[in-house]
């Protein structure tokens, strides 16, 4: 039975993600397809900027200031993230005030709020809005939603710039979800585009408490602009337990972290 090129990315992007570099005749058999089949899966790889071909395969590109476009990484772990959006919704309660970032874990997010009355959502994300939209017309929870203006970004579904930042800076809410290119214990929290970052970082300083969700491959990962060192996140949620090394800085910080299962 053959698989979509889109299962084969997701396959191949776990094994780059694991092993750091893919053979084309492993491939080849692990996805029964030919060869040519596998290199040209790897070209369009190296176009998105996670792969870099070599000889015989392509190993993982290096964390760069590039991010594939909105619906290609909604593709990528997805599972994952739904479990990290599951988690995270739990999180809300009615009356809340609450600010929701750009990404495709917080989109996630956002399909999982049910059952809340009287939420107040803010967002930059056109994506996030249309799935709050729905929700709210068909009554899986109440509340406002508003959508914060500024200069569009369509690749990545976003609303950033000079104005957006104006709008948050008038808001206290009381919890931001915030969805990351990185995170790490040097840096903090990170992600790949300034003027989402800028939004994000803004978000961080309005919100009583942030929680800052990341799937394991954004762990250790340092992208282009820095969002917020990582004791200003009060909960990290994501797929997979805290790396054992994160331990004791995350206890310092006070910094909870949350394993969605």
């Amino acid at each position: 039975m053959s698989i979509s090129s889109e299962e084969r990315k997701r396959i191949i992007i776990e094994q780059l993600k694991l092993e750091g570099q893919v053979k084309v005749p492993e491939l080849s058999l692990r996805l029964t397809i030919s060869e040519e089949t596998v290199r040209r899966d790897l070209v369009v790889l190296e176009r998105e900027g996670i792969a870099k071909r070599v000889y015989g395969g392509a190993v993982l590109q290096k964390s760069s200031g590039y991010e594939p476009p909105y619906v290609q990484r909604q593709q990528v772990r997805a599972e994952e993230k739904a479990r990290i959006g599951r988690a995270a919704a739990e999180m809300i309660e009615s009356g809340d005030t609450i600010a929701i970032d750009v990404g495709t874990t917080t989109l996630e997010l956002a399909k999982a709020i049910a059952g809340r009355e009287r939420l107040t959502i803010l967002t930059n994300s056109v994506a996030v809005a249309y799935h709050l939209m729905e929700s709210v017309s068909s009554g899986r929870f109440s509340g406002k939603i508003i959508v914060m203006g500024g200069e569009l970004n369509p690749e990545q579904q976003s609303i950033s710039g000079p104005l957006a930042e104006g709008i948050i800076s008038q808001f206290r809410v009381d919890k931001a979800f915030i969805s990351v290119g990185g995170i790490s214990l040097k840096r903090g929290i990170s992600d790949y585009d300034l003027g989402e970052a800028v939004i994000s970082r803004r978000m961080v300083e309005s919100a009583c408490q942030t929680i800052v969700l990341a799937d394991d491959s954004k762990l250790d990962k340092e992208a282009f602009a820095e969002i917020a060192p990582l004791h200003n996140a009060h909960i990290i949620v994501s797929n997979t337990a805290a790396p054992k090394e994160w331990s004791a800085m995350l206890r310092s910080q006070h910094v909870h972290w949350i394993e969605a299962k």
